[in-house]
């Protein structure tokens, strides 16, 4: 089981780097149009939309992002704490 949670949790981490990626290519111009600006648009964006409904921008500031990697923050964490009380891990 210990290897099902390093996949699970690597996992999360992975996809937390991919939408900082993603926010870090909104600072470039044309850089969401290359192919890893679509890559990256294709795997975060299906997760980010219902934040981006529930929270409006800021201004010219869109805060969405960083509540969505709060949130996969809080799964990590009680994917810890889940594996820790049912496998003792």
């Amino acid at each position: 089981m210990g290897q099902l949670y390093i996949l699970l949790s690597t996992a999360l981490e992975l996809y937390m780097f991919a939408i900082i990626g993603y926010i870090l290519l909104s600072w470039f111009p044309g850089a969401r149009d290359s192919s890893i600006g679509q890559f990256l648009a294709k795997i975060c964006e299906p997760y980010l939309e219902p934040f981006r409904k529930v929270i409006p921008p800021l201004g010219f500031i869109d805060i969405s992002p960083i509540v969505a990697i709060l949130v996969l923050q809080f799964a990590g964490y009680g994917l810890s704490v889940l594996f820790s009380i049912l496998f003792g891990l």
